[in-house]
């Protein structure tokens, strides 16, 4: 079967920067890492990023593969070597045929950073406002105990691969055009550590790690928004061969409010006034996130009015300031009225209550006027 396009794998733009390709591929290795999806498909969906990945974002090996397709990033596509030159590998392997060595290998036995690990966390809108401490559980690869990560059970210990001597790599000869040459591959009776362990540890299974769930403790900033991250260094997966943990991403969610809208360190609000009210003009008490404020409406507010109350929005999550909470008037028609009510609406009508006095008001009744009698 023919492969994806890598670019489609990692669903980015031809001209996509390394940043946007490192950021895809994190996000669908976290999606379909093994040990997290245990879907028929997450094993080769993963082997598809992690190939794509490997490729792009190398800037020689995006070159070759932008010209040559596939084949380029296996090693054809130089012109003459035709087909043969696909079992040559990467470019680590040519340089291997062509000077004998030197070419860039990876120690299989060097340190390696852990994988990173993500947690979404739901918090109130008040929460996200003011920020808060809090305890997460999440589940996590520890070093054995028992074997303290060697692997081994104990009393035993690992012992070098005989069919590689400890390098994680076999040579193979080829006969090519080029004469009698060497190319490397990873040595599969040890899968590249240069080890075999002969008894392995009867609690981790010869891994090293153990799953467990781990609670950390975590400050929630006032004034995280939506679906910002906080990185908590060194809580990830841990690292293989005394390399460093990985990280572990809380990503935020925050609950809609019945009441308040955010929008940045702004927060947004409607208040319902009666007709009186808007009307006439009245002093209210409203609510804000830092408490109840009172507000001066004065007479004669329409729907649609703003006011701004400064300083009563969010917190800004770099310290740089706080937002306002902006209220937006509302004026609420009366729907159920008694006869008494009525009345006086209808006397207010008669005595020229449809009037305005606002000149811009009264210029919008008159084109309303004579666009229905056709003037």
């Amino acid at each position: 079967m023919s492969k994806r396009d890598y670019y489609d794998v990692l669903g980015v733009e031809k001209g996509a920067s390394k940043e946007e390709i490192k950021k895809s591929y994190r996000k669908l290795a976290r999606k379909y890492h093994p040990d997290v999806n245990k879907a028929d498909d997450a094993a080769d969906k993963f082997k598809e990023a992690k190939e794509a990945y490997e490729v792009l974002s190398d800037e020689q090996k995006r070159a070759q593969y932008d010209q040559f397709g596939h084949a380029g990033a296996s090693g054809q596509g130089f012109g003459g070597f035709g087909g043969g030159a696909q079992d040559f590998g990467g470019f680590g392997d040519i340089f291997d045929m062509f000077f004998g060595g030197g070419g860039r290998s990876r120690d299989p036995n060097a340190p390696q950073q852990g994988a990173d690990l993500q947690y979404t966390m739901v918090l109130d809108f008040e929460e996200a406002i003011f920020g808060k401490e809090a305890d997460i559980t999440i589940p996590n690869e520890e070093t054995c105990g028992t074997c303290s990560g060697s692997g081994a059970k104990p009393g035993t210990s690992k012992k070098t691969c005989s069919h590689c001597n400890g390098s994680g790599q076999l040579n193979q000869e080829q006969n090519t055009p080029f004469g009698r040459v060497v190319n490397r591959r990873v040595c599969h009776h040890c899968n590249g550590t240069g080890n075999i362990i002969p008894d392995k540890c009867n609690t981790c299974g010869g891994t090293g790690n153990v799953k467990k769930n781990k609670k950390i403790h975590i400050s929630i900033p006032a004034g995280i928004d939506e679906g910002q991250q906080i990185r908590v260094s060194g809580k990830g997966e841990p690292g293989k061969n005394g390399g460093p943990a990985g990280d572990l991403f809380v990503v935020v969610q925050i609950r809609p409010h019945d009441f308040f809208i955010r929008e940045g360190d702004h927060i947004f609000c409607e208040l319902p006034l009666t007709f009186t009210q808007a009307a006439l003009g009245d002093e209210v008490e409203v609510p804000t996130v830092h408490g109840k404020v009172k507000l001066k409406v004065p007479a004669g507010t329409q729907t649609g009015k703003t006011f701004r109350l400064k300083g009563k929005g969010s917190p800004n999550v770099r310290g740089r300031g706080q937002g306002d909470q902006h209220i937006r008037v509302k004026v609420m028609t009366p729907t159920q009225l008694t006869d008494r009510q009525k009345e006086l609406l209808r006397e207010f009508n008669e005595i020229g209550g449809n009037d305005s006095t606002d000149e811009q008001d009264g210029n919008i009744f008159q084109r309303f006027k004579k666009a229905f009698k056709g003037d």
